[in-house]
């Protein structure tokens, strides 16, 4: 009985002293609270306050990522990408039910019907109409890039804020969307040149260039210039060259880029020119034309530019 009056005032002075923020063991201000254990936990000495028996986990277990998914009942998490946020349901293509066994074929023209008329609701005016389109053009020219999905949000969001923000009146759908997946491009650090984006679109580079830099003058978005060395990786995969080609193309940028040498010049051209000047000093043979298709740019811009590199490092190809 007194141990129990005991319990119960130590408890009662625990939950004052919470209350005031203070631990009661060495009485610090360092209290935080722990959402995945329900628990209240004192940074400094981590006696434990307050406890939340409550497991918020599911209650199955899996072993690998094919048993996680068999076994979870959620649906896929909401995402930017799709117009209504991936909230509404999709009928499948094929025609089988829940069980996996197909269907009869008295039931495939039904489901054909429900399919044609799931895709007429799932947009409910023109608005969302034309913004199922740009997020499916985006989409697209994601898959065509080969770009990461992160990148394909990003551009979807910054084409919904140019929509809210009425910037698409007076330009094409899909000058805006291939503008939003430029910009997100270099949001991201993923090395796509205007060439490269310009060849995936539907609209012509000159559009690209001037709706870019309209929207990112609009939407206060500030984008460092791009740095010719995130190019180099790339285009030394592409061109199957040697990892010391590759560690030399780096530092010929790096040097150059500290004398101001890249001011002004296209960067896929400016990372062209220092592969093709690496290969020189690495007595490693790269074609001109090689290296210029690879980044997209002419053998005049390589000729020049690796030239003026290795002037500026003061350095010349062994012979």
């Amino acid at each position: 009985m007194t141990r129990s009056i005991i319990d119960q005032h130590s408890s009662e002075s625990q939950s004052e002293e919470v209350e005031t923020g203070l631990c009661p063991d060495c009485e610090t201000d360092t209290i935080v609270h722990d959402p995945d254990r329900g628990e209240q936990v004192c940074k400094e000495c981590g006696l434990v306050l307050t406890e939340d028996p409550i497991d918020y986990g599911p209650e199955w277990r899996a072993f690998n990522a094919q048993e996680h998914d068999e076994l979870s009942r959620v649906g896929a998490p909401l995402t930017q990408s799709m117009h209504d946020r991936g909230l509404t349901t999709t009928i499948d293509w094929r025609n089988k039910d829940a069980n996996g066994h197909s269907m009869s074929a008295d039931k495939h023209g039904q489901l054909h019907r429900l399919r044609v008329w799931q895709e007429r609701i799932r947009t409910k005016n023109a608005g969302e109409r034309n913004l199922k389109y740009a997020l499916s053009e985006i989409d697209r020219m994601v898959s065509a890039l080969g770009v990461p999905k992160p990148v394909k949000e990003t551009a979807s969001v910054i084409y919904r804020q140019a929509l809210e923000q009425d910037l698409i009146r007076g330009r094409s759908i899909e000058g805006v969307a291939t503008s939003a997946l430029y910009t997100a491009c270099r949001k991201e650090g993923i090395p796509r040149s205007l060439e490269e984006v310009t060849s995936v679109s539907r609209v012509d580079q000159r559009e690209i260039g001037r709706t870019y830099r309209y929207i990112a003058d609009e939407l206060d978005i500030n984008l460092e210039p791009t740095n010719p060395r995130q190019f180099v990786p790339r285009f030394c995969s592409e061109l199957d060259v040697d990892k010391d080609v590759e560690t030399k193309a780096i530092e010929i940028i790096d040097r150059t880029t500290e004398k101001g040498l890249h001011s002004g010049k296209s960067p896929t051209g400016f990372a062209a020119a220092a592969i093709y000047a690496a290969g020189l000093l690495c007595d490693e043979t790269i074609p001109q034309r090689a290296v210029a298709d690879t980044a997209q740019t002419t053998v005049v811009t390589v000729r020049n530019r690796y030239r003026e590199q290795l002037e500026a490092i003061d350095q010349q190809p062994t012979t």
